[in-house]
């Protein structure tokens, strides 16, 4: 029977395996893995130049959507090795084209906005502040200008509940920053039930544009978030360089997308960590 389904790139790390634990669909994701694995298509992404494995073409003739998330985050590397971003996403795209593979969803970030005030739009000129916001950024710019006839579409992810420093790297003592009006940092967050559910169903939208952020709509405050976790915290002066609220526009991906009251809030974001927390 001929494979209908999405292939998942850069499946092992920490936001591949939610969305292996929460696709709509398990029989329909190939997983790719750079070592052996069980339940894993395992290849290395040939560089761009390179003509894809036997294995790799394998695993992703027939998709009709390859997502990748293979990609250095700030935590695993130093500035050097952020530029593997664009060439890892390449690879992706290069994949994709030899294959025959229609459509590629890459993930950026939602760094690349920098400081801007929001809601943050997929059309604002952005300016990052970081090094990984600016690396992500030309990682966008080089996709989009190698990507040919493959539909490419770069996810700009907003903060995953779990995959976050706030629930995912939480630990007794946390300071968290308080502003002078009492409130603490509000971002823009995903569930990582929700967000497998939310790519699953981009894979199956016939015209999507270069550029969509992913995050449920509305921002939500750090202290609220631990709060509804029941996980205890203490607040700590804001600095000047605190930034108060990073909220992504969702407009473009409400078109494609309902999401449901409870996915917005503190408690049910805390709930979808705990669900995905339970199927580790």
């Amino acid at each position: 029977m001929a494979f209908d389904g999405v292939v998942l790139l850069g499946a092992t790390g920490q936001l591949g395996g939610m969305l292996r634990r929460h696709w709509p669909r398990p029989e329909a994701l190939r997983s790719q893995s750079r070592e052996p694995r069980p339940g894993f298509y395992d290849f290395k992404l040939p560089n761009a130049e390179e003509t894809p494995s036997d294995a790799a073409l394998a695993a992703a003739r027939g998709a009709r959507a390859i997502i990748s998330l293979a990609g250095v985050t700030p935590a695993r590397a130093g500035a050097a090795d952020l530029e593997d971003n664009a060439t890892l996403a390449l690879a992706a795209v290069n994949l994709a084209k030899v294959a025959g593979v229609p459509r590629l969803l890459v993930a950026s970030s939602a760094a690349v906005y920098g400081a801007a005030d929001g809601p943050l739009r997929e059309g604002l000129s952005s300016t990052p502040l970081s090094e990984y916001g600016r690396q992500k950024l030309a990682m966008e710019q080089a996709v989009h200008e190698a990507s040919g006839k493959t539909a490419v579409t770069a996810l700009r992810i907003g903060n995953v509940a779990g995959a976050d420093a706030i629930l995912g790297g939480w630990r007794p003592g946390m300071l968290i920053d308080r502003f002078p009006n009492g409130r603490t940092p509000s971002r823009s967050y995903i569930g990582p039930v929700t967000l497998a559910r939310v790519l699953h169903a981009l894979c199956h939208v016939e015209h999507l544009p270069s550029i969509l952020n992913i995050a449920a709509p509305g921002a939500v405050e750090m202290g609220a978030l631990l709060d509804a976790a029941g996980l205890a915290w203490e607040p700590k002066p804001a600095p000047a360089s605190a930034i108060p609220e990073v909220r992504l526009d969702t407009k473009a991906l409400e078109s494609h997308f309902d999401f449901a009251p409870e996915t917005q809030t503190p408690a049910g974001l805390v709930r979808e960590w705990q669900q995905d927390m339970n199927k580790r």
